[in-house]
This record gives C-alpha cells, structure tokens and sequence, in this order.
C-alpha cells in the first residue's frame, strides 16, 4: 500500500509538471501559479517519503501489507534531499564568509560592501540579513541617479528576503531535477523575482531610470565573475532583459501585484496530506 501511495504522489507531480505555464498579465498571479507549479511536486514526494518512513515496513495499510521497497526507496530519497541541502548550506556559508571580506563603504548614505573588480556588479548576498555588494566598475559607470535606481532594485530584494526563500527554492530544484520543466519553471521564477524587484523600485525612483540602467549594464556585457548562486544572491541581471524592460516602461501590461490571499497558499498545507494516511497504518 506504501507503494501505491508513492505511485499516486509521484503520478501527481508529474502531471502537474506538464501543466503549461501562464506567462502573461497580473504578477502576482504569474508568481502564485509558477511558484506552485515548481514547489507543490518536490514538497508532495518529500511529505509522502517522510509519512512512509514514520509508519515503517511493518504491519498493514487498508488491508495490505507494508513494502520495504517503498520505505528503503523513501530513505534514499530522504538521504540524497539531506546531503544536498548540507552541500548548498555549506556553499552558502563559503559565499557569506567571503563577502565580509570585502570593505564595508558608504554608497549614497547605504552600507555597501565594495569589490575591487573590473566588472560591474551589484547584488544581495546572503540568507535572511542579506548584505549589498557592489563593484567600483558599476559605480564609476553609472549616474548617481541611476545608481540610485539600481540600489532601490537590491532593496527590493532584501524586503522580499530573496535569498532566503530561493535557498529553499533551490533547494527543492536540486532534489527533484528529474522531474520534467524543473529548468524551465526555475527561470520563470528567477524572472519573477527580478519584475517583482522592478517594480518594488519602481515605486521609489523613474522607472526610466532603472530601465536605463539595465541597458547601460547590459551593454557593458556583464558576467560576474564570482558565480555566486542563485540559491543565496540576487544580482542585479539583464534576465530576460526585453520583457523586464517592457514591464518598466508600460506597468499596465503587467499590472500590479496581488495583495496576500490565504487561499492561494492552501496547496502548502495539501502537500502535508500523505501524513493524513498514518493512522491508517497499523
């Protein structure tokens, strides 16, 4: 029976995955639907492996007999989500060691960290207290305005605590990359997190002035050389830089973002619905 209920979690996952993505109109619910899309399946196997794990090989389900296949398939699963997420802790740790090497500056009355490289970079590094690095080469390229913009975008950033919700995401990615539009629905929300940062900026400077200064980083063909994840920075990037700039320019194509709905997010509490199965076991 553990078995069975493994088979209709993954079933599920798959055909949600299949699902195409809403690429058009309101934010908010552009984020709802691809957030759910990309988390709901990871989280569902997850619970259903831990749920068979708890209820163990032994004794009965409705009926029919445990599986140690199912239990042993839910602990290597288990295993592998655990010593990836120790991986990209560590990772992530290596990262936040690093930057608090760098100097700590003043940048338009903001605690910055500065780097000494020939590229220009700007981006919140970190998990939950993010911190702001900057190169000299992006301050000496842009106008004070248009640093302004570009700081106003990373602070953006920092209120959402991207960092610390796309570790997770990350997270999540990593432990089921065989799942099918894995790549894909990263990217959307990658380019979600970057329009919703737009347009947060957008409310304390010209919208012109960021969408300026996406171009003139862009022209100045950008490639961080830190490679610094995703997982735990949030650069400022030209990811997908026509539709960004588009959403700058003409707000009413995008519309703005969708107030907090509870309902939208009972799919987190369905994903802990394999462990409504245990006292069935017995």
């Amino acid at each position: 029976m553990h078995l069975i209920l493994m088979f209709i979690a993954l079933t599920l996952a798959l055909w949600l995955r299949f699902i195409p993505l809403e690429t058009k109109g309101n934010l908010g619910k552009r984020w709802q639907y691809s957030l759910f899309l990309f988390s709901f399946p990871p989280l569902i196997i997850l619970m259903t492996c831990f749920a068979v794990i708890f209820m163990g090989y032994n004794g009965k389900m409705l009926g029919f007999p445990a599986s140690k296949v199912s239990y042993i398939i839910s602990l290597f699963f288990i295993f592998f989500s655990l010593i990836s997420l120790l991986k990209l802790s560590y990772q992530s740790w290596l990262s936040i060691k690093k930057i608090r090497t760098y100097p700590l500056e003043l940048v338009q009355k903001k605690s910055v960290r500065i780097l000494d490289i020939s590229f220009p970079y700007s981006g919140q590094i970190g998990f939950w207290n993010s911190e702001l690095v900057i190169s000299h080469e992006l301050i000496n390229l842009l106008s004070p305005q248009h640093l302004k913009a570009v700081i106003a975008h990373e602070e953006a950033h920092y209120n959402y605590r991207d960092t610390f919700w796309f570790f997770w995401l990350s997270f999540l990615k990593i432990i089921t990359f065989w799942l099918p539009n894995t790549e894909t629905l990263w990217r959307e929300l990658l380019l979600l997190r970057e329009l919703r940062a737009d347009q947060k900026a957008s409310e304390k400077v010209d919208s012109l002035l960021l969408a300026e200064s996406l171009l003139f980083v862009t022209q100045a063909s950008v490639n961080s050389p830190l490679n610094f994840s995703d997982s735990f920075s949030c650069a400022f990037s030209n990811n997908r830089l026509t539709e960004r700039v588009e959403a700058l320019l003409n707000p009413e194509t995008f519309q703005s973002r969708e107030q907090f709905n509870l309902s939208s997010w009972i799919w987190l509490f369905l994903a802990l619905s394999p462990w409504l199965t245990i006292p069935f076991h017995s």
